[in-house]
Formats: structure tokens, C-alpha cells, sequence
């Protein structure tokens, strides 16, 4: 079975398409499941890349009708992808009552430090920022919010030489997604992003095998994860490429997530 759970769209300001675009490209690479997870927007404030908050009710109205309107060609389910801020409680439990989500992906691009105050992943000043990026993680998929974690290892991208802290931030994201029963993601938009030159020799931004080396043997579940931001991505060479990638490492990885719907 064919099935991808993680799918922009133009709504987002960075991708191209619209949820049908994707949809006509999930049923000619013959997937059975296709779930869209466009960037979240929060209610009080624009962190920007994302859909506005004016948008969401639009979203989740369009993917229902198309889920009437493709069946039983394809099996849409609909979530989002978002980041956690503790503060937002109330509305990690709206989105998954009231508005009817299917999932939340954790998708933490920005995360507090111990003192509350907010970073952005891409501009971490030493590795010891992994380390907080981790803890944040932690703390969201304690929650029971989050079904996936997106790109569990997107930390790695920082221009920094693998250390011990990122031994350290692997360990507590790995323990946390054990703990608390969440799924991890190999991201194949980390492949198509290519190889990249770091301090420790190149290699992909993400995913990193030092990271998948550690989770080999957790008996965490792991799914690959297209992240796609065009309609021809939504199943293109990287998704088997990720599989292989996996099976090498001794990672079967899920063909599909069961029990997603909405909380009643």
C-alpha cells in the first residue's frame, strides 16, 4: 500500500498546488491513502509560512469535500502540521474536537528555551541548541497531541559538526517518541535537498544516519514521510529511495497509520 501522510500545499506562502493538484498525483501514482498536513496557523499571531488563520475553516472544508468527491479512488484523511507552544493547549484540543482533524503532525521549526523565549531551528548558534530543540519536542509529544513527529532530526542542518550534544538531542527526541508511542518520520525532503558540505565531511542536511543509527532496534514506529510542496512530489523517486534507505538500516518502516479520526 501506498500511503503519505505529509502534504503541503499553496496555502502555506512556500509550496505550489492546491489540495486537488495533489490529489490527481496521488491517484496516478496509484496511492491508496494521501493525508494533507499544510503548515498550522495559530489564532493570535502569524509565525509566518504558513496558511493565515483566516484559511483554516477553507482547508478542512476543501479536503472534505474532496474526500467525498475522490472516494473510493483515494482515501484522504486531514491534518496539519504544527509546532507545540504550551500556551496553545486549547487549541491542539480544538483542532482535533471541534474542527475534526484526523492528526497533528509535530513539525517544530520554533521552540522555547527554558526561559520561554523563542528560537528558530535554522538559526541555532552552537549544537547545545539541539539540545533545547529536543526537550521542547519532549514536552509536546508528552502531551498526546502529536501522531507523527516530522523530520525528527531536522536539528542536524545547523553548519556544526556532529557532537555529543547531538548524541544528546537524539537520545531525549528517540526516549520521548518511545515513551509516549509517537512516530517517527524519515523525511524524504531532506533528501531532495541533497548533499551538503559540513565540518565533519558532506552529507544530507537530513535525514542523518547518526540519528537513524540510534533508532535501530527501539522498536519505534517509523514512517517515510513525502513532505511534499509540489504535486509531482507527492510520490516521485525519494519515497522508495527513503525505503531502501531504511531496510538497509534493518527499519521496516509502516505502510499506513491506523486509528487516525478525530477525537470524540
Amino acid at each position: 500500500m501506498k500511503a503519505n501522510y505529509h502534504t503541503h500545499t499553496q496555502r502555506c506562502r512556500h509550496a505550489q498546488g492546491t489540495e486537488r493538484d495533489y490529489i490527481l498525483e496521488a491517484i496516478k501514482a496509484g496511492i491508496s491513502i494521501l493525508g494533507f498536513s499544510d503548515h498550522a496557523p495559530f489564532p493570535d499571531y502569524d509565525y509566518g509560512l504558513r496558511m493565515s488563520y483566516a484559511e483554516l475553516d477553507d482547508y478542512l472544508a476543501a479536503v472534505d469535500r474532496l474526500a467525498q468527491e475522490y472516494r473510493p479512488d483515494v482515501t484522504l484523511y486531514k491534518g496539519l502540521e504544527i509546532e507545540y507552544l504550551s500556551k496553545y493547549h486549547p487549541y491542539y484540543e480544538e483542532l482535533l474536537t471541534k474542527k475534526k482533524l484526523d492528526y497533528l503532525i509535530l513539525g517544530e521549526h520554533f521552540y522555547p528555551d527554558a526561559h520561554g523565549e523563542l528560537h528558530n531551528i535554522f538559526y541555532s548558534q552552537n549544537t547545545g541548541d539541539y539540545v533545547a530543540y529536543a526537550r521542547a519536542i519532549a514536552a509536546a509529544l508528552k502531551t498526546g497531541y502529536f501522531r507523527i513527529v516530522a523530520h525528527p532530526d531536522l536539528f542536524a542542518l545547523g553548519q556544526f559538526a556532529w557532537d555529543r550534544n547531538c548524541d544528546q538531542a537524539s537520545e531525549i527526541i528517540i526516549e520521548a517518541a518511545h515513551r509516549n508511542g509517537v512516530i517517527l518520520e524519515y523525511n524524504a525532503n531532506g533528501l531532495r535537498r541533497g548533499i551538503h558540505d559540513y565540518p565533519d565531511g558532506p552529507r544530507l542536511m537530513y535525514p542523518h544516519q547518526k540519528f537513524w543509527d540510534k533508532v535501530v532496534g527501539s522498536g519505534i514506529p517509523v514512517i517515510i514521510g513525502s513532505d511534499c510542496h509540489e504535486p509531482n512530489q507527492v510520490w516521485d523517486d525519494c519515497l522508495p529511495t527513503a525505503r531502501e534507505q531504511l531496510l538497509d538500516l534493518g527499519i521496516t518502516p509502516l505502510d499506513y497509520v491506523e486509528g487516525l479520526g478525530p477525537k470524540s
